[in-house]
Protein backbone atom coordinates (compact mmCIF):
# COMPACT_ATOMS: atom_id res chain seq x y z
CA UNK A 1 0.00 0.00 0.00
CA UNK A 2 1.46 3.55 -0.81
CA UNK A 3 0.81 6.24 2.01
CA UNK A 4 1.48 9.93 0.80
CA UNK A 5 1.91 12.33 3.74
CA UNK A 6 1.52 16.07 3.93
CA UNK A 7 3.21 17.96 7.22
CA UNK A 8 2.69 21.94 6.97
CA UNK A 9 1.79 22.38 10.69
CA UNK A 10 4.77 25.14 11.62
CA UNK A 11 7.57 25.72 9.51
CA UNK A 12 8.80 22.90 7.91
CA UNK A 13 6.97 21.38 4.70
CA UNK A 14 7.15 18.16 3.99
CA UNK A 15 6.32 15.24 1.63
CA UNK A 16 6.96 11.49 2.28
CA UNK A 17 6.00 8.37 0.43
CA UNK A 18 5.82 5.50 2.68
CA UNK A 19 5.41 1.36 1.07
CA UNK A 20 2.97 -0.03 4.10
CA UNK A 21 5.33 0.77 6.98
CA UNK A 22 8.52 1.62 5.05
CA UNK A 23 9.59 4.81 4.21
CA UNK A 24 10.36 5.32 0.37
CA UNK A 25 11.13 9.11 0.60
CA UNK A 26 10.88 12.28 3.56
CA UNK A 27 11.72 15.48 1.76
CA UNK A 28 11.39 18.26 4.42
CA UNK A 29 11.91 21.63 3.60
CA UNK A 30 12.93 24.29 6.40
CA UNK A 31 12.24 27.61 6.79
CA UNK A 32 15.67 29.33 8.03
CA UNK A 33 14.21 32.84 7.13
CA UNK A 34 12.09 32.92 10.95
CA UNK A 35 15.82 33.25 12.69
CA UNK A 36 15.97 36.67 12.10
CA UNK A 37 12.71 37.42 14.00
CA UNK A 38 13.35 35.18 16.80
CA UNK A 39 10.37 33.08 16.15
CA UNK A 40 8.07 31.99 13.41
CA UNK A 41 5.96 34.45 11.68
CA UNK A 42 2.82 32.70 10.78
CA UNK A 43 2.26 34.84 7.69
CA UNK A 44 6.06 34.09 6.17
CA UNK A 45 5.59 30.38 7.33
CA UNK A 46 2.25 30.22 5.10
CA UNK A 47 3.55 31.94 2.26
CA UNK A 48 6.83 29.99 2.60
CA UNK A 49 4.79 26.43 2.31
CA UNK A 50 2.59 27.66 -0.34
CA UNK A 51 5.64 28.56 -2.75
CA UNK A 52 7.32 25.10 -1.37
CA UNK A 53 4.23 22.23 -1.31
CA UNK A 54 3.89 21.66 -5.60
CA UNK A 55 7.35 21.59 -5.95
CA UNK A 56 8.51 19.74 -3.15
CA UNK A 57 6.22 16.64 -3.96
CA UNK A 58 6.93 16.66 -7.57
CA UNK A 59 10.34 16.37 -6.22
CA UNK A 60 9.89 13.41 -3.86
CA UNK A 61 8.00 11.63 -6.95
CA UNK A 62 10.49 12.43 -9.28
CA UNK A 63 13.05 10.54 -6.91
CA UNK A 64 11.59 7.44 -6.71
CA UNK A 65 9.77 4.82 -9.08
CA UNK A 66 6.60 5.92 -7.99
CA UNK A 67 3.80 7.86 -9.94
CA UNK A 68 1.19 10.14 -7.95
CA UNK A 69 -2.18 8.14 -9.46
CA UNK A 70 -0.20 4.63 -7.92
CA UNK A 71 -1.19 6.45 -4.37
CA UNK A 72 -3.73 4.66 -2.12
CA UNK A 73 -4.23 6.80 0.58
CA UNK A 74 -3.04 10.83 1.14
CA UNK A 75 -2.30 11.73 5.43
CA UNK A 76 -2.47 15.16 6.14
CA UNK A 77 -1.65 17.17 9.04
CA UNK A 78 -5.15 19.04 10.02
CA UNK A 79 -4.26 20.25 13.37
CA UNK A 80 -2.91 21.53 15.71
CA UNK A 81 -0.38 24.37 14.40
CA UNK A 82 -0.67 27.90 13.07
CA UNK A 83 -3.49 28.19 10.61
CA UNK A 84 -2.78 29.40 7.71
CA UNK A 85 0.26 26.65 7.47
CA UNK A 86 -2.36 24.01 7.87
CA UNK A 87 -4.48 25.34 5.22
CA UNK A 88 -2.25 25.47 2.46
CA UNK A 89 -1.33 21.50 3.29
CA UNK A 90 -4.49 20.40 3.85
CA UNK A 91 -5.90 22.01 0.80
CA UNK A 92 -3.12 20.65 -0.92
CA UNK A 93 -3.87 17.36 0.45
CA UNK A 94 -7.97 17.53 -0.48
CA UNK A 95 -6.95 18.84 -3.85
CA UNK A 96 -5.29 15.96 -4.65
CA UNK A 97 -7.36 13.88 -3.23
CA UNK A 98 -10.48 15.20 -5.78
CA UNK A 99 -8.04 15.00 -8.55
CA UNK A 100 -6.38 11.51 -7.78
CA UNK A 101 -10.04 10.63 -6.32
CA UNK A 102 -8.22 8.81 -3.67
CA UNK A 103 -8.99 8.07 0.24
CA UNK A 104 -7.83 10.71 2.59
CA UNK A 105 -7.30 11.23 6.28
CA UNK A 106 -6.56 13.76 8.91
CA UNK A 107 -3.75 13.60 11.30
CA UNK A 108 -3.28 14.71 14.47
CA UNK A 109 0.21 16.45 14.52
CA UNK A 110 0.50 14.89 17.92
CA UNK A 111 -0.59 11.61 16.96
CA UNK A 112 2.59 11.65 14.12
CA UNK A 113 4.92 12.47 16.30
CA UNK A 114 3.19 9.77 18.48
CA UNK A 115 3.97 7.49 15.12
CA UNK A 116 7.71 8.65 14.60
CA UNK A 117 8.88 6.48 17.14
CA UNK A 118 7.16 3.41 15.27
CA UNK A 119 8.91 3.64 12.04
CA UNK A 120 12.61 2.36 13.11
CA UNK A 121 10.69 0.27 16.03
CA UNK A 122 8.42 -1.45 15.03
CA UNK A 123 8.58 -4.50 17.76
CA UNK A 124 7.22 -1.13 20.18
CA UNK A 125 3.97 -2.96 21.38
CA UNK A 126 0.99 -1.16 22.81
CA UNK A 127 0.60 0.22 25.45
CA UNK A 128 3.40 2.14 25.80
CA UNK A 129 4.44 5.75 27.49
CA UNK A 130 4.77 8.68 24.81
CA UNK A 131 6.42 11.70 26.13
CA UNK A 132 6.02 14.51 23.42
CA UNK A 133 8.75 17.30 24.01
CA UNK A 134 9.07 19.94 21.18
CA UNK A 135 8.46 23.80 20.87
CA UNK A 136 4.80 23.57 21.15
CA UNK A 137 3.63 20.77 23.56
CA UNK A 138 5.19 18.90 26.29
CA UNK A 139 2.90 16.06 27.51
CA UNK A 140 2.78 12.27 28.78
CA UNK A 141 0.17 10.05 27.20
CA UNK A 142 -0.53 6.45 27.45
CA UNK A 143 -1.04 5.29 24.33
CA UNK A 144 -3.12 2.18 24.27
CA UNK A 145 -3.75 1.57 20.41
CA UNK A 146 -4.00 3.42 16.98
CA UNK A 147 -6.91 6.35 17.66
CA UNK A 148 -6.63 5.96 21.66
CA UNK A 149 -4.41 8.38 23.70
CA UNK A 150 -4.68 9.28 27.39
CA UNK A 151 -3.24 11.99 28.49
CA UNK A 152 -1.48 11.67 31.90
CA UNK A 153 0.01 15.36 32.27
CA UNK A 154 1.25 18.36 30.05
CA UNK A 155 2.49 21.59 30.48
CA UNK A 156 0.55 24.65 31.77
CA UNK A 157 2.47 27.24 30.64
CA UNK A 158 5.33 27.32 28.52
CA UNK A 159 6.38 23.80 26.19
CA UNK A 160 10.39 22.94 27.14
CA UNK A 161 11.29 23.90 23.32
CA UNK A 162 9.85 26.89 24.04
CA UNK A 163 11.23 27.23 27.03
CA UNK A 164 15.08 26.57 25.73
CA UNK A 165 14.18 29.39 22.55
CA UNK A 166 13.35 31.74 25.36
CA UNK A 167 16.68 30.88 27.43
CA UNK A 168 18.56 31.09 24.33
CA UNK A 169 17.33 34.79 23.15
CA UNK A 170 18.53 35.75 27.24
CA UNK A 171 21.90 34.45 26.07
CA UNK A 172 22.56 35.69 23.06
CA UNK A 173 21.72 32.68 20.49
CA UNK A 174 19.84 33.23 17.59
CA UNK A 175 16.36 31.10 16.91
CA UNK A 176 16.04 28.26 17.11
CA UNK A 177 17.83 27.92 20.11
CA UNK A 178 17.84 24.47 21.63
CA UNK A 179 20.81 22.94 19.45
CA UNK A 180 23.03 26.02 20.47
CA UNK A 181 22.12 25.86 24.05
CA UNK A 182 22.94 21.86 23.81
CA UNK A 183 26.06 22.18 22.48
CA UNK A 184 27.07 25.19 25.04
CA UNK A 185 26.31 22.71 27.80
CA UNK A 186 28.04 19.58 26.24
CA UNK A 187 31.29 22.01 27.05
CA UNK A 188 30.53 21.50 30.94
CA UNK A 189 30.98 17.95 32.51
CA UNK A 190 28.88 19.27 36.20
CA UNK A 191 27.72 22.10 37.47
CA UNK A 192 26.86 22.80 40.96
CA UNK A 193 27.65 26.33 41.72
CA UNK A 194 24.52 27.42 39.45
CA UNK A 195 21.42 25.47 40.03
CA UNK A 196 17.64 26.85 38.78
CA UNK A 197 13.98 24.97 40.64
CA UNK A 198 12.74 21.96 39.28
CA UNK A 199 9.13 22.75 39.09
CA UNK A 200 6.52 20.47 40.25
CA UNK A 201 3.10 21.05 39.73
CA UNK A 202 1.13 19.06 42.40
CA UNK A 203 2.33 14.85 43.68
CA UNK A 204 -1.48 14.56 42.60
CA UNK A 205 -0.82 14.85 38.71
CA UNK A 206 2.08 14.73 35.96
CA UNK A 207 1.55 18.58 34.92
CA UNK A 208 5.11 20.40 33.44
CA UNK A 209 5.71 24.11 34.14
CA UNK A 210 8.50 25.70 32.49
CA UNK A 211 7.77 29.13 33.10
CA UNK A 212 9.41 29.28 36.53
CA UNK A 213 12.40 27.99 35.05
CA UNK A 214 12.67 30.64 32.33
CA UNK A 215 12.39 33.36 35.01
CA UNK A 216 14.64 31.89 37.49
CA UNK A 217 16.98 32.02 34.50
CA UNK A 218 16.08 36.03 33.40
CA UNK A 219 17.00 36.86 37.46
CA UNK A 220 20.00 34.98 37.57
CA UNK A 221 21.38 36.97 34.48
CA UNK A 222 19.70 40.51 35.05
CA UNK A 223 22.14 42.20 37.17
CA UNK A 224 25.11 40.22 35.59
CA UNK A 225 27.51 42.04 32.81
CA UNK A 226 28.04 40.92 29.90
CA UNK A 227 31.42 39.55 30.57
CA UNK A 228 30.26 37.64 33.51
CA UNK A 229 27.44 35.91 30.96
CA UNK A 230 30.08 35.12 28.02
CA UNK A 231 32.51 33.90 30.72
CA UNK A 232 29.57 31.54 32.06
CA UNK A 233 27.15 31.28 29.24
CA UNK A 234 27.89 27.39 29.24
CA UNK A 235 27.75 26.33 32.97
CA UNK A 236 24.38 28.80 32.52
CA UNK A 237 23.03 26.36 29.86
CA UNK A 238 24.03 23.18 31.65
CA UNK A 239 22.15 24.11 34.76
CA UNK A 240 19.11 25.15 32.71
CA UNK A 241 19.13 22.15 30.32
CA UNK A 242 19.98 19.85 33.49
CA UNK A 243 16.48 21.70 34.83
CA UNK A 244 14.31 20.40 32.02
CA UNK A 245 15.67 17.07 31.66
CA UNK A 246 15.35 16.57 35.48
CA UNK A 247 11.56 17.88 34.99
CA UNK A 248 11.05 15.39 32.13
CA UNK A 249 12.71 12.45 34.07
CA UNK A 250 10.75 12.79 36.86
CA UNK A 251 7.30 13.29 35.41
CA UNK A 252 8.21 10.02 33.11
CA UNK A 253 9.38 7.89 36.35
CA UNK A 254 5.92 8.59 38.20
CA UNK A 255 4.17 8.04 35.07
CA UNK A 256 5.71 4.72 35.17
CA UNK A 257 5.15 4.18 38.33
CA UNK A 258 1.48 5.16 38.34
CA UNK A 259 0.96 2.99 35.57
CA UNK A 260 3.09 -0.04 35.47
CA UNK A 261 3.99 0.47 31.76
CA UNK A 262 7.43 0.41 31.27
CA UNK A 263 7.74 0.74 27.69
CA UNK A 264 8.29 4.45 26.69
CA UNK A 265 9.13 6.42 23.36
CA UNK A 266 10.78 9.76 23.71
CA UNK A 267 8.95 11.83 20.41
CA UNK A 268 9.26 15.38 19.01
CA UNK A 269 11.66 18.43 18.62
CA UNK A 270 13.54 18.38 21.56
CA UNK A 271 13.86 14.52 21.32
CA UNK A 272 16.75 15.26 18.99
CA UNK A 273 18.92 16.60 22.76
CA UNK A 274 21.07 13.62 23.15
CA UNK A 275 22.06 15.22 26.95
CA UNK A 276 17.98 14.00 27.39
CA UNK A 277 18.37 10.75 25.21
CA UNK A 278 21.15 9.76 27.70
CA UNK A 279 19.43 10.84 30.92
CA UNK A 280 16.33 8.71 29.95
CA UNK A 281 18.52 5.43 28.57
CA UNK A 282 20.33 6.35 32.07
CA UNK A 283 17.36 5.98 34.26
CA UNK A 284 15.20 3.38 32.29
CA UNK A 285 17.55 1.40 30.09
CA UNK A 286 16.06 -0.57 27.30
CA UNK A 287 12.56 0.56 27.62
CA UNK A 288 12.94 3.69 26.41
CA UNK A 289 12.89 4.31 22.75
CA UNK A 290 13.52 7.03 20.44
CA UNK A 291 13.42 8.39 16.65
CA UNK A 292 16.00 8.90 14.71
CA UNK A 293 17.24 12.72 15.02
CA UNK A 294 15.64 13.59 11.23
CA UNK A 295 12.36 11.63 12.29
CA UNK A 296 12.24 14.07 15.58
CA UNK A 297 11.49 17.15 14.25
CA UNK A 298 8.25 17.82 12.14
CA UNK A 299 7.74 15.83 8.95
CA UNK A 300 5.33 13.62 6.83
CA UNK A 301 6.62 10.30 6.72
CA UNK A 302 5.44 10.48 10.21
CA UNK A 303 2.15 11.60 9.06
CA UNK A 304 1.95 9.12 6.64
CA UNK A 305 2.36 5.80 8.97
CA UNK A 306 -0.36 7.44 11.72
CA UNK A 307 -2.91 7.72 8.44
CA UNK A 308 -1.59 4.12 7.16
CA UNK A 309 -2.27 2.83 10.91
CA UNK A 310 -5.78 4.23 10.41
CA UNK A 311 -6.64 2.88 7.35
CA UNK A 312 -5.59 -0.19 8.83
CA UNK A 313 -7.90 0.19 11.91
CA UNK A 314 -10.43 1.54 9.41
CA UNK A 315 -10.66 4.96 11.16
CA UNK A 316 -10.40 7.91 8.72
CA UNK A 317 -11.63 10.73 8.90
CA UNK A 318 -12.31 13.40 6.70
CA UNK A 319 -9.58 16.34 7.09
CA UNK A 320 -11.08 19.37 9.29
CA UNK A 321 -8.72 21.59 10.49
CA UNK A 322 -8.36 22.55 13.53
CA UNK A 323 -5.67 24.84 14.72
CA UNK A 324 -5.75 24.69 18.39
CA UNK A 325 -7.04 20.57 18.81
CA UNK A 326 -5.94 18.41 21.67
CA UNK A 327 -4.88 14.76 20.60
Amino acid sequence: MITLGIESSCDETSVAILRDTTVIKNGIYSQTEHSQFGGVVPEIASRAHLEKIDHLTETVFAETDIKIKDIDLISVTDSPGLAGALLVGVSFALGLHTTLNKPITGINHLEGHIFSVLLENPDLSFPFLALVVSGGHTAIYTVHDTGKYELLGQTVDDAAGEAFDKVGKMLGFTYPAGRSIELEASMVQNEKSITFPVARISSNNLNFSFSGLKTAVKYFIKDKNVQFINENRSRICFAFQKAVIDSLSNNLASAVKSTKIRRIALVGGVACNQSLRDALQKRFGTDIRFPSPQLCTDNAAMIALAGYNRYRKKQLRFPTMNPSAPL
